[in-house]
């Protein structure tokens, strides 16, 4: 009996071992969803914009308060190039002190710092503070919803249409996770932003007889680490979405849910592709921003040879085990480009390729700076000196 035992115990464990289920590769892979509860979600690294998860990611949603993010990037954009400064005072209309939702609560004709002004729609999702920003950069909110329109077609954001600046509902209201992330990743490119969006409390109003308590809408800024951003937003139709951002070791995600049931869910959710992220890939630094990697000629420019730079640091996304060298860089110019030549004229490309060859990425380069057509003066002593030098 004992050896029928045994005998029966052998050709169990036989079984086991050779059923098509200890086989990994005789198994369909479980498909990753860190999303269930959300209907759309995606997560991207966002130096290279490599796509690591999505959910029904261009799916057109309504996206309540995250709408702040493209009226955010817009202010700084305006910054940037001088039409703005962060010590202007924005005076607040009727209309603006009217709107609903999230507010800071402006009084008509109050008057507020544009750095104020930020603080109270990065941090508290200020519905008021939007609108007086959008009527203070281009007069009506109506012409500034047409520049928001305007800016999210050049940033190829194919799947968004925007009403208002600061997303309560709206008739044709709608955006997707991945046009979001698109807007997200270029607001990150003013470094600045996280100086607001990553500050969990702060105060408006503070020398006044009753400074307002601002708290962050994004309570993953102060319970998960790296955390620096970006917006929150919530409505009965939108329900609860986030952008998020996050940064550790050099490298930078964005993750992004629309739908959720609930805050919990939703900060969960996010925080589970955050980690799956910085468990599996890193980042690896290969130029940085404004280098110098090649130089052209500039046939009849005021400056004969022109530096080609990187226009922002370039890095390769790859997995944890992986080395540098498993990749390939090459550096493409036009060698000569006729004068004028402009700042944002592209002259060359990075391609970067993985050990088998395939493309992973390519950077487009600028010149160093523009430069001018030459006289015929100066045409004609260049020429004279080229002559004199074969002499």
């Amino acid at each position: 009996m004992k050896r029928k035992g045994y005998l029966a115990l052998c050709i169990m464990m036989l079984i086991t071992i050779f059923s098509p289920r200890a086989f990994a590769a005789s198994e369909k892979p479980v498909p990753m969803n860190f999303a269930p509860s959300a209907r759309s979600a995606v997560l991207i690294e966002a130096d290279t914009g490599t796509i690591l998860f999505e959910k029904n990611a261009h799916e057109k949603l309504p996206p309540a308060s995250i709408t702040k993010v493209m009226t955010l990037l817009l202010i700084m954009e305006a910054i940037e190039r001088g039409e703005l400064k962060m010590t202007d005072k924005v005076r607040t209309s009727e209309r603006a002190a009217s709107m609903g939702g999230s507010q800071i609560f402006l009084q008509p004709g109050e008057e507020m710092t544009v750095e104020d002004m930020v603080k109270g729609i990065a941090i508290a999702s200020g519905n008021d503070a939007s609108v007086a920003m959008a009527e203070h950069l281009e007069g009506t909110e109506e012409a500034f919803v047409k520049r928001m329109n305007e800016r999210a077609k050049e940033l190829g954001m194919k799947n968004t249409h925007f009403v208002n600046s600061n997303g309560l509902p709206a008739e044709n209201h709608y955006a997707s996770a991945y046009d979001i992330a698109i807007m997200s990743k270029e607001l990150l490119k003013h470094e600045e932003i996280t100086k607001f969006t990553g500050t969990y409390q702060d105060y408006l109003r503070k020398d006044s007889e009753n400074p307002f308590w601002l708290v962050n809408t994004n309570r993953l800024v102060r319970f998960y680490q790296g955390v620096d951003g970006l917006k929150t937003g919530y409505t009965g139709e939108a329900k609860y979405c986030l952008t998020a951002t996050a940064k550790r070791n050099n490298m930078r995600v964005i993750s992004v849910v629309m739908g959720e049931p609930d805050v919990k869910t939703r900060n969960n959710d996010v925080t589970t592709m955050f980690n799956y992220a910085f468990t599996h890939y890193k980042v690896m630094p290969m130029y940085k921003k404004g280098e110098t990697v090649d130089q052209i000629t500039v046939d009849k420019g005021q400056q004969p040879q022109l530096n080609i730079v990187t226009p922002h640091a370039v890095s390769v996304l790859m997995k944890k085990g992986e080395a540098a060298e498993d990749y390939q860089k090459e550096v493409v110019v036009n060698k000569t480009v006729n004068a004028p030549v402009q700042k944002n004229q592209v002259v060359g490309h990075i391609f970067i390729r993985s050990k088998d060859g395939n493309e992973v990425s390519r950077i487009d380069l600028y010149p160093e700076h523009a430069v001018n057509e030459a006289g015929m003066w100066e045409i004609l002593k260049r020429t004279t000196k080229k002559v004199l030098l074969r002499y």
